[in-house]
């Protein structure tokens, strides 16, 4: 894999495919790995871009807990457009990747051409379930911390800096979003078919796509079904 220096952050990427920018975004523990089934496939069409969060896969995992961050995933983000030479792009996003893509479309919107997010959630409105998640990711650190490995670290520092959620503002962007947006969500992703349908229907014009005998990875259970549905979703996509 190529590697980008971020402020001393070894940033993991591949580019592969010619064509519209398409960059690929996994979810918590997850890796550019996770797009392998479907990679190949949407390359034929699009300049493919796929990366390793901070503190995952082969990206590093730096000790300092100030090192992970929303914001400094989306300067990443950035950054691989950048050395993919992409003034635009479509951001697609698989759980926690989703949300960042959202972020990415919060900060940076004149860089989004379209958004394909998932099995996502976008947020809390409410206090009390934010507070709950967090109760979880603090947990889910914890655990890994136990474990004392050094890729374990690394995600237990990502979870309390990325996965952490502090505001309501990526649910309250859902009805200002006016790029093309596709929903995915695996039918028996239980906890997350709510909010994607609430996605959905927030997001004017979106469109939901639920991918039959998948949970909530269905680029990795699905592959030839969830490509032949992001196929669909991008050559509907204005070149430019």
């Amino acid at each position: 894999m190529s590697a980008l220096e971020r402020g001393g952050v070894r940033i993991a990427y591949e580019i592969a495919g010619r064509g519209p920018a398409l960059l690929l975004t996994h979810g918590f523990t997850g890796s550019s790995a996770d797009w392998s089934k479907c990679r190949d496939a949407l390359a034929r069409t699009h300049t493919v871009i796929t990366w390793d969060i901070r503190g995952h896969g082969a990206s590093d995992r730096p000790a300092d807990p100030a090192l992970y961050s929303v914001s400094l995933c989306v300067a990443d983000m950035a950054a691989l457009l950048h050395a993919a030479g992409a003034e635009r792009a479509v951001l697609a996003g698989h759980s926690l990747g989703g949300f960042l893509s959202l972020e990415f479309h919060l900060e940076l919107r004149a860089r989004v051409a379209g958004l394909i997010l998932v099995d996502t959630g976008p947020g809390y409105r409410k206090d009390e379930p934010r507070a709950a998640w967090n109760a979880r990711a603090e947990g889910i650190a914890r655990d890994f911390e136990a474990k004392g490995s050094e890729r374990a670290l690394g995600l237990a520092r990502a979870a309390r800096g990325i996965l952490a959620q502090h505001d309501a503002r990526v649910l309250e962007s859902l009805p200002g979003i006016r790029v093309p947006t596709l929903v995915v969500v695996g039918e028996h992703d239980t906890p997350f078919l709510p909010g994607s349908r609430a996605m959905a229907e927030k997001i004017p014009g979106a469109r939901l796509e639920v991918i039959a005998n998948a949970a909530h990875s269905p680029q990795a259970e699905q592959p030839e079904e969830f490509t032949r549905v992001v196929n669909e979703f991008l050559r509907a996509i204005p070149a430019g």
